[in-house]
């Protein structure tokens, strides 16, 4: 299986160097996973390294949809042909649940940064999307389980026995397991240390994050206070979460 990153030059906070998109080709023909942003110069040279594999053009499988990851499948189409695009939700001609199968990629549901998020594992290797990161963390958006959902996400991705992840932004991770457990421990230990805030005694959005995320930079306070309340809400789940505390005010269901 041949895996080519092409990467968007949408560096940032959120993107970090940019949307990594992927050209997988197989046997069977080429798919490209997340095509990112609708930036034409990202998508030329996507549409060449689809040209370059030499094998038919098989479709488009998107991990969410995202601006920054879905943006692009127009313009990609435009460019490599028409081709059936793969998703949850959204624009899709083949919707995907966890556990289908396309090409030589199953999809496994991983809930937590946007609904209907998935991944997708193909011969060992994972691309994971916003799910995972190749440095840093993602935030999870607070909707009824999310957070929940994301660490058994995780831990289900520990049972595939994966070898590399491919992530939606930052470097290629070449050593799957210490990554996965790496993001179990942290999400331990941000709850670890919430809870020792609120038995301080702190109860408002500001000390909360103060406290607990405390190393976030400014530009990311956003995304942390975003990230809080999916913590808020597990702990609200298993009945552990005072009757006082403040939560952030978010609008919508995701971002």
């Amino acid at each position: 299986m041949r895996v080519v990153c092409v990467r968007a030059e949408n560096p940032g906070p959120f993107t970090l160097e940019g949307t990594n998109t992927y050209v997988v080709d197989d046997a069977d023909g080429t798919w490209v996973v997340d095509p990112g942003p609708a930036l034409p110069s990202h998508l030329d040279a996507v549409a060449a390294a689809v040209a370059a594999g030499g094998a038919p053009w098989r479709g488009v499988l998107l991990t969410h949809d995202h601006a920054d990851h879905a943006d692009g499948v127009p313009g990609l189409l435009e460019r490599a042909g028409a081709a059936p695009v793969h998703a949850a939700r959204g624009a899709a001609e083949v919707v995907l649940a966890d556990g289908d199968r396309t090409g030589p990629f199953t999809a496994v549901a991983t809930p937590g940064h946007a609904l209907g998020h998935l991944a997708f594992v193909a011969a060992g290797e994972l691309f994971s999307g916003d799910a995972v990161l190749g440095r840093g963390s993602v935030f999870v958006w607070p909707s009824p389980g999310a957070l929940t959902g994301y660490l058994e996400a995780l831990r289900r991705l520990q049972r595939l026995e994966l070898t590399r992840i491919h992530p939606g932004h930052g470097p290629r991770v070449d050593d799957a397991p210490a990554k996965l457990a790496e993001y179990l421990a942290h999400r331990g230990a941000r709850e670890e240390r919430l809870v020792v805030a609120l038995a301080a005694g702190h109860r408002t959005i500001d000390a909360l994050l103060a406290t607990a995320w405390s190393e976030v930079p400014t530009v990311l306070r956003g995304a942390a206070a975003v990230t809080l309340a999916a913590h808020l809400d597990k702990l609200g789940e298993e009945g552990r979460l005072p009757d006082d505390v403040e939560r952030p005010a978010l609008s919508g269901p995701s971002q």
